[in-house]
């Protein structure tokens, strides 16, 4: 059985709950149903809105709305607002899908991308935004759930400025500053936005982790204490130039820069020795980050209706740590290296993609296009440890530990063709199939030399049906081909085990398949009282990732990356946004989720059957907004949570179940002095405690000969935050 009798108890009453409110609220409506929901800027008048962002935040299901064309990859984590939402780092090249628009059209960026620009964009800058809830030929992306399309104001002459001054407050006392500013301005037809972004990402992270041996004597306790202060600091510039009537090219622009030391203090007492005997270990770990993005974008409307795009990009991010290790007996004593640990990558990409889209017939589209994009990563990896031997001055004064793949480069050059056929069979009924045959080849020289080609089909289809004016069903099938991290191609640092610094590489990964079904069904509620959606999935995959054995002999195991096997996954997503409409309270929204997951897939590197990772058992989310108009403020807060270790990680010799993410915040935001707004936000409230417990075995999991059981449990305290805000 894929869900478990406590889950379908769960999901009953969730779904019955659901459709209550449908039922109490309204009724069924035949009408044919224009799939596309406005939200003219009249809309928010009555509402306190500075950015972009802000506006998305008052449309009940927006959440729903970014989240439809995604799957539930992973499933632990809870919605973030837009603004919170990036390119996974792992997808190279472009391809056809995103979920956030900007005048119909998507960004020429991969990391300055359209959701990064939603808190930099003024409000009364907008004309209007809409939900795009069908397929066609005349958007800019391919539409397999909904899109968020900001139409902006069109006028001879407009601008604005924007800035945004924040402070946040952490558990040890420190007080980091952030902010933004961003004008942007129109001048007859050439548009623009520059904006200067200051994000602090410092973290105190405290843990305690107890440990006993497989005979149940007790082993260690380890007390840590890590703290990063990261400062993220990102200039961005957008240009849009309607050339003519039929012309008009857009360039992206994005540099940004990170320096995020952190430090760590770790206190071990080992309990297998009489007496106990203490060890304090101090860390240094100094690190950069940059990285800088160019983009253009150029389209050309014929006067028949047909229009051809030409899109490039190209972009750079350097990343570089360093990790000092220092040994001593007490804390007053002075202490000795014992660790240096050295890690420099740098990844490039240029990427050009270009289409043509026209009429084949009435009510139908069709788009032809292809794809080019080059991916280098170049990566290095230093280790030295205080052993015997010869040290050197570039491992930090130890002994050189000679690595497996320790140096490389990897590039990839993909090519892409696709073709994708709109047709709107009726007023109610529309079917987008889309048909893409990737090539790559990927060469890998360094340490290693090895190169290899790959060839993947991959078709599509998305069919919407609307029911009526309230309701709409979605079906898709899809072959997936998930791209290879070029990261585990080599040897990498690895900080998530204090028992394992380095993680080896594997140069002959194959990529993961799947093949992907999805049913959605959605209302949304008359009078903007809300959205209800359900989505069910099946995943069926092929070359599933896990941990192999790469190991010379059984003394000293080693795992890597690679493929293990066949899997699949289960699960349904259940979201509601309700407006208290029914009870007088129209400002009020409160919305809620609950995802329930099963996976499964037969290890044959550990001998049992594992989930699917990153696929756990599921999570759950409530929030609730409060806009009082009349007093301009509003109030709320947003919680979220999963099922507390239910997501496994196996490697041959050891397994870690993590604990829930949990996370409350509440807030409170006022206009006032000045017409500026004020935000007070109280994030992990509850300042929850995330306990994972990992199991260590003698010689291979399979064996099964516990060697070692930990509990290490960890919090990041309380955060409390004040922002200012204003548009002029």
């Amino acid at each position: 059985m894929f869900l478990t009798r406590r889950s379908s108890l769960l999901l009953n009453k969730v779904l019955f709950g659901c459709w209550l409110v449908f039922a109490w609220q309204t009724g069924f409506s035949q009408e044919a149903n224009d799939s596309t929901v406005r939200y003219p800027a009249s809309y928010f008048a009555q509402y306190d809105v500075v950015t972009v962002n802000d506006m998305l935040n008052l449309i009940p299901g927006i959440a729903l709305a970014l989240n439809s064309n995604g799957g539930a990859d992973g499933g632990g984590g809870g919605r973030g607002n837009a603004a919170n939402r990036g390119p996974n780092a792992n997808n190279r090249g472009l391809g056809g899908a995103s979920q956030i628009l900007i005048d119909g059209k998507r960004m020429a960026g991969k990391e300055n991308e359209a959701a990064t620009q939603l808190d930099l964009i003024a409000a009364n800058q907008v004309e209007y935004i809409e939900i795009i809830r069908g397929a066609s030929g005349d958007l800019d992306v391919s539409n397999s759930g909904q899109l968020i399309n900001i139409v902006l104001l069109e006028a001879g002459s407009r601008s604005s400025f924007s800035a945004n001054l924040k402070l946040t407050n952490y558990q040890d006392g420190a007080v980091e500053p952030g902010g933004s500013l961003a004008y942007s301005a129109q001048f007859g037809r050439l548009s623009y936005l520059f904006s200067i972004d200051v994000k602090s990402g410092y973290e105190v992270f405290e843990s305690i982790e107890h440990s006993i041996n497989g005979d149940a004597s007790a082993n260690d306790r380890i007390d840590i204490e890590r703290i990063t202060d990261l400062s993220t600091i990102t200039f961005n510039g957008n240009l849009n130039f309607d050339l003519n009537d039929g012309d008009s090219l857009a360039i992206n622009m994005l540099y940004s820069e990170a320096d995020p030391p952190a430090r760590l203090v770790r206190q071990i007492q080992d309990f297998n020795t009489v007496p106990a005997t203490d060890r304090f270990e101090t860390e240094r770990i100094p690190s950069s980050k940059d990285n800088w993005e160019f983009g253009v974008d150029y389209e050309h409307r014929f006067d028949g209706g047909g229009r051809f795009k030409l899109l490039s990009i190209i972009n750079d991010l350097n990343n570089d740590t360093t990790r000092e290790r220092f040994v001593a007996s007490t804390a007053q004593e002075p202490k000795q290296k014992s660790l240096f640990l050295d890690s420099r990558t740098r990844t490039r990409e240029r990427i050009v993609r270009s289409s043509y889209t026209w009429n084949v017939a009435e009510f139908q589209t069709l788009e032809l296009g292809i794809e080019r994009a080059q991916t280098i990563l170049d990566s290095s990896l230093k280790q030295g440890l205080d052993i015997p031997g010869i040290p050197a001055s570039t491992h930090g004064g130890l002994v050189p530990i000679s690595l497996p793949i320790a140096d490389s480069s990897v590039e990839e050059i993909r090519y892409e063709g696709f073709i994708v056929h709109n047709w709107q069979i009726n007023a109610r009924h529309t079917l987008e199939s889309s048909f893409l045959f990737e090539t790559s080849e990927i060469t890998q020289t360094g340490d290693v030399r090895n190169q290899r080609d790959f060839s993947f089909p991959k078709p599509k289809f998305s069919y919407r049906f609307d029911i009526n004016q309230s309701m709409q069903f979605r079906a898709s099938v899809e072959k997936f081909i998930r791209q290879l991290s070029f990261a585990d191609f080599s040897a990498n640092s690895n900080n998530n085990d204090d028992d394992q610094d380095v993680l080896g590489g594997n140069p002959d990964l194959v990529q993961e398949e799947s093949l992907r079904f999805t049913l959605n069904l959605e209302y949304r509620l008359p009078q903007d009282g809300g959205v209800l959606n359900s989505r069910l999935f099946y995943y069926d995959f092929e070359n599933t990732m896990g941990r192999i054995n790469s190991s010379s002999s059984l003394d000293t195991l080693k795992s890597v990356a690679g493929n293990v096997g066949d899997g699949r996954v289960l699960g349904l997503d259940l979201d509601g946004s309700i407006r208290f409409g029914f009870i007088g309270v129209p400002a009020a929204i409160l919305t809620a989720g609950v995802l329930v997951q099963e996976s499964k897939i037969k290890d044959p590197v550990i001998g049992r059957i594992r989930k699917v990772q990153p696929f756990d058992r599921g999570n759950y989310r409530m929030g609730f907004r409060h806009d009082v108009t009349s007093r301009n403020f509003n109030y709320g807060f947003n919680y979220r949570d999963g099922i507390n270790n239910n997501r496994p990680s196996f490697d041959i010799d050891r397994v870690i179940f993590f604990g829930s993410s949990s996370d409350l915040t509440v807030f409170f935001e006022t206009k006032g002095f000045a017409g500026l707004t004020y935000r007070f936000e109280a994030n992990n409230i509850l300042d929850h405690e995330r306990c994972n417990i990992r199991k260590r075995y003698d010689g291979l999991l399979i064996e099964g000969v516990l060697n070692e059981i930990e509990e290490n449990c960890s919090q990041t305290g309380r955060q409390f935050s004040l922002q200012v805000r204003g548009s002029f």
